[in-house]
């Protein structure tokens, strides 16, 4: 049977087949020897009650473990506390290397106004919300977003991730940290990670703030994979006069050429530049 790990605590697996069906199994002993640990999210086989395949990733989380995302959601308060843009940048860039859709919803709407970070952001091309909870349409829309996908949240404590859950399933009314034992992390622990289904076919998985994370454990993306990664950096069309151009301090870079005149937020070229500057630094350690 072909299926898919939706909660995974313990050495037991917890197996849904696409009927439906599930079933607590465990996997093959050879698994640790050979390096290998079924991780939520994972597709599998399982043969007599033990799961003997884990089928190829396409992308995979360290912490918690979470594999093949399809989107990774960014829940933001827009004040108290305001979001750190350089991490979430950072953030950003890996979920574009590891080919995940990032999507950002700010909230706290009623306590200032999200037009700085509209601005921002609109440009990346990533799905961008804001959840307004006196207008029930901005919710209904975040829904649509993640019908269907493996989805998982992340936001810091305060930023008001539980309501927005609580939003979008009436059936997870429940205490901050009641919402996250349902969706399989305690308050205190990492080891239990569950994919909860919304009503909509959507399964949602919670993680821990990604200012806990460290974005060198998730990927060391190379200097010259990084422009890919800032999509608005990307998408600049005139050509650089340089074809190896690092948009750093080269001239006739039509990138900063951008930033200067205003269409590339100078906050995402600032975290761009200091990416690459340390790729390029963890290229020379790596080589000497």
């Amino acid at each position: 049977m072909d299926g898919l790990i939706i909660k995974a605590v313990g050495g037991l697996y917890t197996v849904e087949s696409p009927d439906g069906s599930i079933q607590t199994v465990k996997a093959r002993g050879i698994f640790r020897r050979q390096g290998i640990s079924p991780c939520t999210g994972d597709r599998v086989c399982v043969e007599q009650g033990c799961i003997t395949e884990v089928y190829p990733r396409r992308n995979q989380l360290i912490r918690p473990p979470l594999a093949n995302l399809d989107k990774l959601v960014f829940v933001l308060s827009v004040r108290d506390p305001a979001p750190n843009l350089q991490l979430l940048d950072r953030f950003l860039a890996v979920c574009v290397y590891k080919s995940i859709q990032p999507v950002l919803v700010f909230t706290k709407l009623d306590l200032a106004d999200a037009d700085y970070y509209a601005s921002v952001y609109s440009r990346t091309g990533f799905p961008l919300y804001f959840a307004d909870y006196r207008q029930p349409q901005t919710v209904q829309a975040i829904e649509t977003e993640l019908a269907g996908a493996v989805s998982a949240f992340t936001g810091n404590s305060g930023v008001g991730k539980s309501t927005l859950l609580n939003a979008l399933d009436v059936r997870l009314q429940l205490e901050t940290a009641d919402i996250s034992k349902k969706l399989g992390r305690g308050r205190h622990t990492t080891r239990e990670t569950a994919l909860y289904t919304l009503p909509n076919g959507g399964r949602v998985a919670d993680t821990p703030g990604f200012s806990t994370f460290e974005t060198e454990a998730y990927a060391q993306i190379a200097a010259e994979e990084l422009p890919v990664c800032f999509p608005e950096l990307n998408a600049v069309e005139e050509p650089c006069k340089y074809a190896d151009c690092r948009h750093l301090h080269e001239p006739g870079c039509a990138v900063r050429a951008a930033v200067a005149a205003g269409v590339i937020p100078q906050s995402r070229y600032d975290t761009y530049m200091l990416m690459v500057q340390e790729a390029m630094q963890r290229r020379k350690w790596q080589t000497q």
